[in-house]
């Protein structure tokens, strides 16, 4: 039998072997298609984990993915836990990663002042991007869902004029100049191209959990994700928490961008971001909106991601069947939580009573 427990079970424990479950159920289902494309399961497999985390260079690259989706994944932690379903980080992301570009290739900063000054004006670019959201949720009751996946494609094509008119490099693709080496971010491991975007997503994690959980602004943010009304009778002033949400939540997602553009592609370029404003979606999901839970989530799913290409190489797999062993993990792994809402309870099978 089948009952709905009172309280979920968020024992780590639980979340641990839940996890394991999923992957292996995935990994299961997955096998059968290795098998019809004549590939050997196992050799798959093994390049699938054995190049992010047992090598130095594909554990370099592993961090390198998990970077932007780190940043992206604790904006959307503050955001919805906020009872704020912001979407918009495809068009955070490419924004900030804009101002960036814009601020390396105008000024000439020295480091020392550059990096500080990227960072404070990619934060606010994406700020006050998803603010502008934030503002028609919280003062005219806009549906911010559709408003935030809409303005992703203005940002877009505010990049694509950029890059194809005022910043375009002369003669070349629909890309600015190179920007200057003293903006790039300095590589952290030697012999990989891991960057040190990554401390700024870790000190960004530990900042959204102290936020989030000591701080009584945090404390205000939650209360209003989980029952406005409540939070309104004590005193809290809606309106400005979502407001708040919505500048915090972009600014991490802008930094994302940041990261992506001085660390790894040192050049603003259409379609810089790739999806991972939408990836980093679910790896907040995948985390359950724990921001701690989002930095090993996040390098899982970008050791998966260097995994999967080596797994195509080695193995022979197209493609196709990458992705959708990718999509099954993160569909089993959500689907898991169910395991801590419900639980098997056995019920005893009444026996006849003899004739008296």
């Amino acid at each position: 039998m089948i009952q709905r427990r009172l309280t979920p079970n968020n024992s780590p424990l639980i979340l641990t072997a839940t996890t394991l479950l999923a992957i292996l159920a995935a990994m299961t289902i997955a096998a059968l298609l290795f098998a019809d494309s004549g590939a050997n399961p196992l050799t798959a497999y093994y390049a699938l984990f054995h190049e992010p985390f047992a090598t130095l260079r594909g554990f370099g690259y592993a961090l390198v993915r998990a970077t932007p989706l780190t940043l992206i994944a604790l904006g959307t932690i503050v955001a919805w836990r906020s009872g704020f379903t912001y979407l918009g980080f495809e068009g955070c992301f490419v924004l900030g990663a804009a101002s960036t570009a814009w601020l390396a290739l105008t000024t000439h900063l020295n480091p020392w002042l550059f990096f500080p000054a990227a960072l404070l004006l990619s934060f606010t670019t994406g700020a006050l991007w998803a603010g502008l959201t934030g503002l028609l949720r919280a003062r005219f009751g806009g549906n911010e869902v559709l408003i935030s996946l809409m303005s992703n494609y203005i940002a877009i094509l505010i990049v694509k004029y950029l890059v194809s008119g005022p910043m375009r490099a002369p003669g070349s693709l629909p890309e600015t100049d190179q920007l200057p080496h003293p903006t790039w971010l300095p590589f952290i491991l030697p012999g990989t191209r891991a960057h040190a975007g990554i401390l700024i997503a870790i000190a960004a994690a530990a900042l959204v959990w102290l936020l989030l959980k000591k701080l009584p602004l945090g404390f205000e943010l939650v209360v209003t994700g989980l029952n406005p009304t409540a939070a309104r009778y004590a005193g809290i002033n809606v309106r400005s928490r979502i407001l708040i949400s919505a500048l915090l939540s972009g600014g991490l997602g802008a930094l994302a961008g940041l990261t992506e553009l001085l660390g790894v592609q040192h050049r603003l370029m259409d379609g810089i971001s790739g999806g991972v404003g939408f990836t980093g979606v679910i790896v907040a999901l995948l985390a359950r909106l724990n921001p701690l839970a989002v930095l090993p989530t996040a390098l899982l799913y970008g050791g998966l991601t260097v995994g999967a290409d080596a797994m195509q190489r080695r193995a022979n797999i197209p493609s196709s069947i990458t992705f959708i062993l990718q999509s099954l993990i993160v569909l089993f792994i959500l689907a898991s939580s169910l395991l801590r809402h419900y639980e098997f309870k056995r019920t005893p099978i009444p026996t006849a009573r003899p004739n008296q």
